[in-house]
């Protein structure tokens, strides 16, 4: 969401983004003289319909520990909250109605964050997480959550979900093995131990090239390349959260377009 974080694309460019591809289909859709083109397109009553789904705070939480203390990073949250309220709010006024908004995940169980910021003692979960860096994804969800009630308020004809990504993510790692997964805090592409090398990219180690490559079998592991989950317990998580069951309110995805919008 900050321009300053690691997305080359942010919030304020997407809706732009948004803006222009809603104006423009409804554009062509009004202009076609083809049935074929119409059935191709959304209909404009097709957006108030449709699910606006925000998943938001890794990366601004990750650059923000990259570049400023803790403290300031706490000081810095009303400020990226505030840029999602204007988000929803400008969806909001662009016709849309039904909004499916994550919190951010367990950002000290990155296993990038393990290995450039080693937790200290007393500083390491029963994971092998780092504490203080998951306080600061907790706080944030926090003032989320309390924003999206502040918004279904502002916006009474709205309906709003928010979705707890961080308690879906945090149980596949503290069950990673009984879920068929290896070394929750391990990753599948690129290579950590005397040397780090990203996946996909080259390194000289000792005067050798190397590679970092991927695993032979991605699905055994939570994280793909030590940022991103793989694809594996993304579908996991997909799955324990689909059904409302960690959702405010608890109403499973199917349902969350009905209905009036609920505090």
């Amino acid at each position: 969401m900050f321009e300053a974080g690691f997305s080359p694309i942010s919030l304020d460019i997407q809706l732009l983004q948004f803006e222009q591809f809603k104006a423009r289909t409804e554009e062509l859709y009004n202009e076609a003289t083809s049935s074929y083109v119409k059935t191709s397109l959304p209909r404009p009553e097709d957006f108030p319909k449709a699910l606006y789904t925000l998943d938001i705070g890794q990366n601004d939480l990750t650059a923000g520990i990259k570049s400023m203390t803790e403290k300031q990073l706490l000081a810095s949250m009303p400020h990226i909250i505030n840029l999602l309220a204007h988000a929803v709010e400008k969806l909001y006024q662009l016709g849309a109605r039904v909004f499916w908004i994550h919190n951010t995940g367990p950002i000290g169980c990155l296993p990038y964050s393990l290995i450039k910021y080693p937790p200290k003692p007393g500083n390491m979960d029963q994971n092998g997480c780092i504490k203080s860096h998951n306080e600061i994804a907790k706080e944030f969800n926090r003032q989320l959550k309390e924003t999206v009630s502040q918004l279904r308020v502002q916006l009474s004809d709205a309906v709003l979900t928010y979705v707890d990504v961080f308690l879906a993510k945090y149980s596949l790692i503290s069950e990673a093995q009984k879920h068929g997964f290896v070394n929750p805090l391990g990753y599948c592409c690129g290579h950590d131990g005397d040397y780090y090398v990203q996946c996909g990219k080259k390194a000289m180690v000792n005067g050798t090239e190397i590679f970092g490559a991927a695993c032979s079998d991605p699905s055994l592991y939570i994280s793909w390349d030590s940022i991103h989950y793989s694809h594996a317990a993304n579908r996991w998580i997909a799955y324990h959260i689909v059904d409302g069951s960690l959702s405010d309110p608890p109403v499973a995805i199917t349902q969350a377009c009905h209905g009036p919008a609920r505090s």
